[in-house]
């Protein structure tokens, strides 16, 4: 089960729950604006029971995920307008009048329950939807409907296929032997159809491809677990992995001045390996000079027969 420090420190993972929207109510009632969608950062604080001024620290650390997610700050003639609509309908509780104002979205409120790590709330929040996400793990997949679908989908494209091939392809044929006068369009259609056929026949493939079993495909949540681990802890758990394929006399010693090299150990079989852990962001490659500075230093400083 994933803990609770990964979805603190995984945006990939805490952008897979912000669906979950309906958990906030769940463990305490949210109080919104009369538009009935945002609600102010005196009212975050509220909720989650902390200081006005850690909601404001929160989010200007993670300005950019917020604003994805539904934070906006209203200015100018907008802050104006909002004034004029809203306000107007909550007399009596709402802040007095700034140069700008912040609104969050109930998306945004349950982004910030990911990443407020001193609310008592906001840790109920985040077990709520670690348990939702654990059961939603352990449950065996069950849709009859969606199954009788697919099965109905298929057997439909099936019969498509079976017409087309046995008898329209056929039919095709024998009116181009006895037509002169559209012989060269009816060619065009029977090559019209056989390509159709053709393409549902891959669709076929396709969904089978689609529907056979996950046996020995990796769980969703084991690149987000990676994707939570500092530099050090993914390097011992390379090594971890290493131990376990077989791998004896297995050091770890990444860091600086590790010549880079953060794994040194031996195969199964006896063969010197060297490793080289880097976790970078998917939209970033490794090197040339990276990869050419690892494969001197595991031939020239390692005398590696193994370069991983």
């Amino acid at each position: 089960m994933i803990n609770e420090t990964a979805l603190l420190e995984s945006k990939a993972l805490r952008d897979s729950a912000l669906e979950r929207t309906e958990v906030l109510d769940k463990v305490k009632a949210l109080s919104l604006l009369p538009d009935g969608m945002h609600v102010t950062t005196a009212m975050v604080a509220v909720y989650f029971e902390v200081a006005e001024r850690a909601v404001n620290r929160m989010a200007q650390r993670h300005r950019d995920e917020l604003t994805a997610n539904g934070l906006r700050i209203l200015r100018g003639e907008e802050l104006a307008q909002f004034k004029g609509d809203m306000l107007s309908l909550y007399p009596g509780s709402y802040p007095q009048p700034r140069s700008s104002l912040a609104l969050w979205s109930r998306r945004a409120v349950l982004n910030a329950a990911m990443l407020l790590r001193d609310s008592d709330v906001a840790r109920q929040v985040r077990t709520y939807l670690l348990d939702m996400e654990h059961l939603a793990r352990a449950r065996p997949v069950d849709t009859p409907a969606a199954d009788a679908v697919l099965s109905l989908d298929d057997h439909i494209d099936q019969r498509i296929t079976h017409i087309l091939g046995k008898t329209v392809v056929p039919m095709c044929n024998a009116l181009i032997e006895t037509s002169g006068e559209h012989r060269r369009e009816l060619i065009a259609l029977r090559a019209g159809v056989k390509r159709v056929e053709q393409r549902l026949r891959q669709h076929h493939a396709r969904l089978q491809r689609l529907e056979s079993p996950y046996e020995g495909r990796p769980l969703p949540g084991v690149m987000a677990s990676m994707d939570a681990m500092n530099g050090r802890t993914f390097e011992r758990h390379i090594a971890k992995l290493l131990r376990r394929d077989g791998c004896t006399n297995v050091v770890v010693q990444g860091g600086h001045g590790d010549r880079g090299v953060d794994i040194i150990a031996l195969t199964a079989d006896g063969r010197r390996l060297v490793v080289q852990c880097k976790r970078f962001a998917p939209y970033l490659s490794i090197t040339s000079p990276e990869l050419q500075k690892f494969v001197g230093a595991a031939k020239v400083l390692y005398a590696a027969e193994v370069a991983l």
